[in-house]
């Protein structure tokens, strides 16, 4: 069914760094677009990453808050179109239109979707009511924060192992639980760890509920070997299980891998004509600042082409 007039030649879902990267190649190419981010704030991932980053060609920062507001400097400059506390309830692939939380909805003729990921949860008792009482956003972010702690870290990949070294620095204890019989960090990272003289691992062992009064006092865990439950004494806790996309808002309208990532070709098109999906979402074997930056650029000259040679897309 073919649609009257559009709001946008673009809409961009999301104000990451692909996001960013996609509003700034439309705003060059000359496309009226327009981003709409969820958050108060700009800038997705790059706000939970603590650490110096050196990886990003041609620039190194502080931390990712630092690249993050180069990157707003950049786009604020360009006076590319943006609207925060914007929240996309849903994307209509089809109609190309996308209505927001406060019931709002704007059409386009091509929709670029960088709404990257989550971090996992356990789906335990006690995981949302603690948060900010002894959950820990961050690891990284919270070293000196459970200096003399108890803390206990879920999870078996690069991200838990590598936190269990941080935290170990200024923490009385650390305990790493995972699921499995086997870590799937990377060895150095594994090395460092045990190395640790108050880093204890725990395996084959799940997290049952987490535990406290005003804060997180202990976790309950259950071995999936032997099937003994256990207590263990917490004051943090740290969930690193893996990350899961935001594509909640399409309703399984594109096709998307096993793990829900949505699945594009090299420009980022996806499944559906004029829809397009950048950075993480689409990303999950480099999910990279500088991927993220290189795909919103990709997206943008195909979605350019598209509507420049498609008049009634």
């Amino acid at each position: 069914m073919k649609r009257l007039s559009v709001d946008f030649d673009v809409m961009i879902v999301g104000g990451g760094p692909a996001g960013l990267s996609a509003a700034l190649w439309c705003r060059d190419l000359g496309i009226n677009a327009m981003l709409f981010e969820r958050s108060e704030g700009l800038g997705g991932q790059l706000l939970s990453i603590y650490d110096r980053i050196e990886n990003h060609l041609g620039f190194s920062a502080a931390d990712g808050r630092e690249l993050r507001d180069r990157f707003i400097d950049h786009v604020t400059n360009r006076r590319v179109p943006i609207g925060t506390r914007s929240a996309v309830a849903s994307i209509d692939v089809e109609q190309k239109t996308i209505t927001l939380d406060d019931g709002g909805t704007y059409s386009a003729r091509a929709i670029i979707i960088a709404t990257g990921v989550r971090r996992r949860e356990l789906g335990v008792p006690g995981e949302k009511e603690f948060v900010g009482k002894g959950i820990l956003h961050s690891g990284a972010g919270s070293r000196r924060d459970v200096s003399g702690q108890k803390v206990v870290i879920v999870g078996g990949g690069d991200a838990a192992i590598e936190n269990s070294v941080i935290l170990s620095e200024f923490a009385e204890k650390v305990t790493v639980i995972h699921r499995r019989g086997e870590f799937r960090a990377r060895p150095e990272l594994i090395a460092a760890a045990k190395r640790g003289v108050n880093i204890e691992f725990v395996l084959d062992t799940e997290v049952t509920a987490i535990n406290g009064n005003e804060a997180v006092t202990s976790v309950d865990v259950i071995n999936k070997v032997s099937r003994d439950s256990l207590t263990i004494a917490a004051d943090a806790v740290l969930v690193r299980i893996g990350v899961q996309p935001n594509t909640e808002m399409l309703n399984d309208q594109l096709v998307l891998d096993n793990e829900g990532y949505i699945r594009v070709d090299a420009t980022g098109k996806s499944s559906a004509q004029g829809i397009f999906a950048v950075g993480d979402v689409a990303n999950p074997v480099s999910p990279t600042i500088s991927t993220a930056v290189g795909s919103g650029a990709s997206a943008a000259k195909a979605a350019n082409a598209l509507i420049t040679t498609s008049p009634n897309v």
